[in-house]
């Protein structure tokens, strides 16, 4: 059983949850996002997610001047919705940073920050308009698969970028469609447009406007490989 079954609706996931802003950084249902945590707050933070039930929200921050990745301070506007996801692996390492793996589960939208003195923020979060997240699978028979694969070979291609195709064609529509939204390399707005799809076939729709949109302006991408 993977480490996020056990939720099932979203009365299986705490109300109140701690929040990690990260600008250009989303985190989807079954798609894991792995973290480099060295700041002083969110190792308290990770201390206390340790010590609980392991939940922990990610976010971005709202537009602003300000183009840091995690702004300082509780005053920074935060975007309405974000995902909560379950810290399923960490290392510790001897420059006193951490190595996580957090794997996502459902999404939320604020509702209102709680007061605390602890040095990162918790919110109040609502679930009920993403029960379909708690779903493994939900809509993939509405992704239009053949097209997604294109372009994405398209993309590597373009890119001089490797990839292991014979995962990537076992791989189940939907772990394929978030996981490939959450490491693009997107910025912000084009990441957030990802998040707050409103169900798998639009994100894939999104996933492939963004693709072939820079692939229309690409004279060409730099060498490497994807795993």
């Amino acid at each position: 059983m993977a480490p996020t079954d056990r939720y099932q609706r979203p009365a299986d996931l705490p109300q109140r949850i701690p929040l990690f802003p990260l600008r250009g950084a989303i985190l989807l249902p079954r798609a894991v996002l792995p973290l480099s945590i060295y700041e002083t707050r969110y190792l308290a933070m990770l201390e206390d997610i340790l010590a609980g039930d392991r939940i922990v929200g990610i976010v971005q921050p709202d537009r602003s001047d300000s183009d840091e990745e995690s702004p300082p301070g509780k005053d920074v506007s935060l975007r309405p919705i974000g995902c909560a996801g379950r810290l399923t692996a960490f290392q510790e390492l001897d420059d006193d940073r951490v190595l996580v793996t957090i794997t996502g589960v459902s999404r939320f939208g604020l509702v209102s920050e709680v007061p605390t003195e602890k040095p990162y923020r918790i919110f109040e979060v609502d679930y009920d308009r993403f029960s379909e997240d708690f779903q493994a699978g939900a809509g993939e028979e509405n992704v239009d698969r053949g097209n997604l694969l294109r372009v994405l070979r398209s993309y590597l291609e373009s890119h001089n970028l490797k990839a292991d195709w014979r995962s990537i064609l076992s791989a189940p529509s939907e772990y394929l469609v978030n996981s490939l939204s959450v490491v693009c390399p997107y910025g912000a707005e084009e990441k957030q447009a990802l998040l707050e799809a409103k169900d798998l076939k639009t994100r894939a729709e999104v996933l492939v406007a963004l693709a072939e949109m820079e692939l229309a302006s690409s004279e060409g991408g730099s060498g490497g490989a994807v795993n």
